[in-house]
């Protein structure tokens, strides 16, 4: 048991690391003339031509009835839900302080593990998620304000991905990681493109531009989302959202290396924490174990 729960740990790192890359590739999309919506569109539609020819070569079986249904539901509403609500406060309010709200959801997901899953949480794993916490604030920096809807859809995004990562801690275990993973990215393809349908798609018009998407969807979706689900599925969901801090460090460090922004003191010490945050976490499912 101890073995698998540091290997899930490991496949939430990696996740958390794909999942970072995304601001650094978006940014190149974004320059190459591609929107948000086409982006995301092109990102999940992508992914699925690569997940169900995998699916179909493996003769997994599919996920049926309720599960069917949670998993569409995690896909269309939860992700996309999410994903509305944190781009569009950014459009209202400072993204520091839309990512600072964002992060928040270690802390929800904690909560409610404990309410409905009766999780004990104790001891190391309320240090470490405090650590992680402040290592985010740190890394991402807290600053500006903005308009009142911002701020609230900033504040709903983090409410809405606890409740689909505390939703993929159970469907994971009845249909499988790469079923899961397929679904949510067929469903949110699927909402997508219908507002693609409605905005219209604008395309990228550089190659580099084009690459970044074809990352988006390889590194950022398939990679990210499914080590994401290996990972929840071992560590369960309290773990998997304080090792998802790795993103914003992840990011930062990307930003710093390709695009030349700078890091400073402030953030360094920000990253610390979530590796110390990291190996208090692993600490304690090592004393639980024995």
């Amino acid at each position: 048991m101890q073995r698998g729960k540091l290997k899930g740990m490991f496949f939430v790192i990696i996740s958390a690391i794909a999942f970072g890359a995304i601001a650094i590739f978006a940014k190149t999309a974004y320059s190459a003339g591609a929107d948000p919506i086409s982006v995301l569109f092109f990102r999940f539609s992508i992914a699925s031509l690569v997940m169900i020819p995998l699916m179909i070569s493996r003769n997994i079986p599919f996920p049926r009835g309720r599960t069917l249904i949670g998993l569409s539901l995690m896909g269309g509403i939860g992700y996309v839900g999410m994903s509305f609500c944190y781009f569009t406060a950014l459009t209202m309010a400072s993204a520091g302080l839309v990512a600072i709200l964002l992060y928040l959801y270690p802390a929800i997901v904690t909560i409610l593990s404990a309410i409905l899953f009766k999780e004990s949480i104790k001891g190391l794993k309320i240090l470490a998620l405090i650590l992680a916490l402040a290592g985010t604030i740190l890394t991402i920096g807290l600053s500006g304000g903005g308009r009142p809807l911002g701020i609230a859809l900033a504040m709903t995004a983090p409410f809405i991905y606890s409740a689909y990562i505390l939703a993929g801690s159970k469907l994971t275990k009845q249909a499988g990681v790469l079923w899961t993973s397929t679904v949510v990215i067929l469903s949110a393809s699927v909402v997508f493109g219908l507002l693609v349908l409605i905005e219209g798609l604008t395309l990228p018009r550089t190659l580099t531009g084009w690459g970044s998407v074809l990352a988006i969807a390889l590194v950022s979706t398939v990679i990210a989302v499914n080590t994401f689900f290996a990972g929840l599925e071992r560590v369960g969901p309290t773990n998997a959202s304080i090792l998802s801090t790795f993103e914003p460090a992840t990011t930062v460090i990307l930003a710093f290396l390709f695009l030349g922004e700078e890091i400073g003191p402030t953030r360094i010490i920000g990253g610390a924490l979530i590796l110390i945050a990291v190996i208090l976490l692993a600490k304690s499912e090592f004393k639980v174990d024995n």
